[in-house]
């Protein structure tokens, strides 16, 4: 963790400074090229701005952490949320303003009271750092599952690690520990406004994934593979984190959340695409009381199979929402 900090942590710094030092030269580069490639759209220019904006927000979030840090503050739990809302805050601002990526998010006041089990949909890197802001903005305090990869980003790994999170080891051989410190975690998640969020499907949806993915469940589990067959936008969900967390926190509610227009942004060439955004990224949450949760855990594994259709259903509504917002708007521009 040491290492990994002594390298990220400045790393992080000389790139924020020299985004701003070097933007009289990277401003006309990128506006030319997008000229030149008949992207009057700005891609790289918008692209290349939030990345200046990403790196600075992230250098603050460090030096408010390193500032609890040296007033004795690292273990109060206080301030890193607020430093938390402030940085998901600040990452839909720039978002908003650099590449006009709007969220219109719906259902957002069944999130609360807590406690809930926060089951979200995920499509790409996007989507696990802005459920930050759709969490904490009714005034939950979110307790993560994260694959551990994410500790590269030096904010996240520092605030991440004084937060009460999990960062997942997807390479371990042996899975009972991981899904152990899982259920230990839920445990903590009783209070109006706690929440713990697990993405189910375990990582990013695309059609090569999903594919990979029910070839592979076809082979484990025939049943299950069979339920999926007419999947769309979702892989199937992994059920082991989820069970872990059911187990843990027995009296929380769950809430599914769904949305549509992150597709296509786990890769650079589908960010430039979607830059900048024409309609808004749509998202819509689902309360489900416990009660309706069997208690069983192979009943859950069918359970969450069955939920995770829904969402699949409700992406497809929203993507077509999508689609007569963007049809709309072209026309309008004609």
């Amino acid at each position: 963790m040491v290492l990994r900090r002594i390298v990220s942590v400045p790393a992080l710094a000389l790139l924020a400074l020299a985004l701003v030092v070097l933007s009289p030269v990277w401003i006309p580069a990128a506006a030319l090229w997008d000229c030149l490639r008949a992207r009057w759209r700005w891609a790289h220019v918008r692209l290349l701005a939030f990345a200046t904006w990403w790196a600075w927000l992230e250098t603050i979030g460090m030096l408010v952490a390193g500032w609890l840090l040296v007033t004795g503050r690292a273990r109060d739990l206080g301030p890193h949320y607020r430093l938390q809302r402030w940085w998901a805050n600040g990452l839909v601002v720039g978002l908003r303003r650099t590449c006009r990526l709007t969220l219109q998010a719906r259902n957002l006041d069944v999130l609360v009271p807590g406690p809930v089990i926060v089951l979200p949909r995920h499509a790409s890197l996007a989507d696990a750092l802005l459920s930050a802001w759709f969490v904490t903005r009714p005034g939950l305090e979110p307790r993560y599952v994260l694959k551990r990869e994410l500790l590269l980003d030096p904010c996240l790994d520092i605030v991440g690690n004084r937060l009460r999170n999990h960062f997942l080891d997807r390479s371990a051989a042996d899975a009972g520990p991981e899904l152990a410190a899982i259920e230990v975690l839920a445990r903590e998640v009783r209070d109006p406004d706690e929440c713990i969020v697990i993405f189910p499907e375990g990582t990013r949806a695309n059609p090569t994934k999903q594919a990979r993915a029910l070839a592979r469940l076809a082979e484990r589990s025939p049943e299950r593979a069979a339920r999926f067959a007419g999947l769309r936008h979702c892989n199937p969900p992994r059920p082991a984190g989820t069970l872990a967390v059911l187990a843990g926190a027995p009296e929380a509610d769950v809430v599914l959340m769904a949305h549509a227009g992150f597709e296509g942004l786990d890769s650079f060439r589908g960010i430039l695409t979607a830059i900048p955004g024409t309609a808004p990224v749509l998202l819509d949450c689902e309360r489900i009381p416990r009660a309706e949760v069997p208690t069983d855990p192979t009943d859950q594994i069918a359970w969450l199979d069955a939920q995770w259709l829904r969402v699949d259903q409700r992406v497809d509504d929203l993507l077509r929402e999508r689609d007569a917002l963007v049809a709309e708007a072209e026309r309008r521009h004609r």
